[in-house]
């Protein structure tokens, strides 16, 4: 696993994870981007799909991306951490993994899931992100590497803090 900090849009890797919404249609923040740069295939394809739930995850083509596959993962809206929000977003990331490791892909990159428009506390977020995709590679080892692609500085050393922590756990 490791940190970069950059447009998700341009990491050549195996699949770019898109925080996506329910619908898999394109919306803002990292989905927008995502979409934008993929071209019009990708919001045609995710149309074919349907929706998709909270917490599951969705694999299409990458179309115009350096990526040769998106995967759609539907992250939690924060509602104040009662409502299941952290299993959610763990999930994501589990999923996602293990999506890729069943269409035999070694590398995946994440953006932070949920950290924007959704609300979900940006700290808790990197915690439960690199917690949940190092034991998902344990279980799926046909993905050799993980990216977290943070957008801005503060988010980079957020998943940098939490990747330490979590190489020093026994």
């Amino acid at each position: 696993m490791k940190i970069v900090q950059g447009d998700i849009t341009r990491l050549d890797v195996d699949a770019i994870v898109n925080a996506a919404n329910g619908q898999l249609a394109p919306g803002g923040g990292v989905c927008g981007a995502i979409h934008r740069a993929a071209g019009s295939d990708l919001a045609e394809a995710c149309a074919k799909i349907g929706g998709c739930p909270t917490g599951e995850a969705r694999i299409t083509p990458g179309f115009d991306l350096k990526a040769r596959y998106v995967i759609h993962a539907v992250g939690p809206v924060w509602h104040g951490g009662d409502s299941g929000e952290d299993e959610a977003l763990a999930a994501c990331y589990r999923n996602a993994i293990a999506l890729a490791n069943e269409n035999g892909l070694r590398s995946i990159a994440f953006p932070a899931i949920s950290t924007g428009i959704y609300g979900f506390p940006p700290e808790r977020a990197a915690t439960l992100a690199v917690e949940a995709a190092g034991k998902a590679l344990a279980k799926h080892p046909k993905v050799e590497r993980v990216i977290f692609c943070c957008f801005d500085d503060v988010s980079a050393k957020r998943h940098r803090n939490a990747l330490a922590a979590y190489r020093k756990q026994p």
